[in-house]
């Protein structure tokens, strides 16, 4: 059979996924939970585009600072050309070791002058648009990685009045940490200290889901880790939408200092 003759189209083009804000997330190679979490958010027009990063199945503070030369590499597999609002980096233990300073550099390494945020950072903006100031924190890391955590948040002047973790190293056991046990920790930190508001670090914990139930529950703002990048990167990209059942962080119009 003859093949028939092709056909010139006509097109038109249009702004494409992401026509309200495109939004950039360096992934570890790792994680299983925040593109997922990502799409909980089904926010129209707003749409997130990924990247991964190689890293270390164990987590130390040695694995952790490795990532920091590997940064501009995964950031430029984010092609500039697709002009993207804001781009996230992924990691909170590594982002609290490499510094916000180093972070922000591999990323505009790739992308000059797009803003950029980590799960460390925007936690700190979170909680200061929540007025919370006393926090509770639940790692699921090893003592030597917990420690450094806790003493970003004083150092950015909040205080830690309760801190749990798991002690956990392996990043693929703690994506399978339930909900339950989560959830279990949280009160078990909250129960233990006056808190206005209570931090889960870790991209790989699992608590967009369960955050607003929770809520209620202790009585303060539940914020972790993936819950404060995705929003820090909407606010930098002046996406200011309420998103019903994501927890008080997304449930009002909070502005980022």
């Amino acid at each position: 059979m003859s093949i028939p003759e092709l056909i010139p189209l006509s097109f038109d083009t249009d702004n494409g996924f992401g026509a309200r804000a495109r939004l950039g997330l360096i992934v570890l190679e790792s994680d299983q939970t925040i593109e997922a979490e990502a799409r909980m958010l089904d926010l129209d027009g707003v749409d997130f585009f990924h990247s991964r990063i190689p890293n270390a199945l164990e987590v130390t503070p040695e694995t952790l600072t490795d990532m920091e030369a590997r940064l501009p590499i995964a950031a430029a597999l984010l092609p500039p050309e697709f002009d993207f609002d804001a781009i996230g980096y992924g990691c909170t233990s590594a982002a609290t070791l490499i510094g916000a300073a180093g972070v922000a550099a591999g990323i505009q390494a790739a992308h000059p002058g797009i803003a950029s945020t980590n799960p460390i950072s925007a936690a700190v903006e979170a909680f200061r648009a929540l007025d919370a100031q006393r926090i509770a924190v639940v790692t699921p890391y090893t003592a030597d990685v917990t420690g450094p955590i806790a003493q970003h948040f004083t150092d950015a002047g909040l205080d830690v009045a309760a801190l749990g973790s798991f002690l956990e190293s392996s990043d693929l056991v703690v994506a399978r940490i339930s909900e339950a046990s989560i959830a279990a920790g949280v009160r078990t930190v909250v129960g233990n200290a006056d808190c206005d508001a209570v931090f889960v670090s870790c991209t790989s914990l699992r608590m967009m889901a369960a955050a607003s139930a929770l809520e209620r529950e202790v009585g303060i703002p539940v914020v972790s880790s993936n819950m404060a990048l995705l929003w820090h990167l909407l606010r930098l990209a002046g996406v200011a939408d309420e998103v019903p059942g994501r927890g008080t962080l997304f449930s009002r119009q909070l502005a980022s200092s």
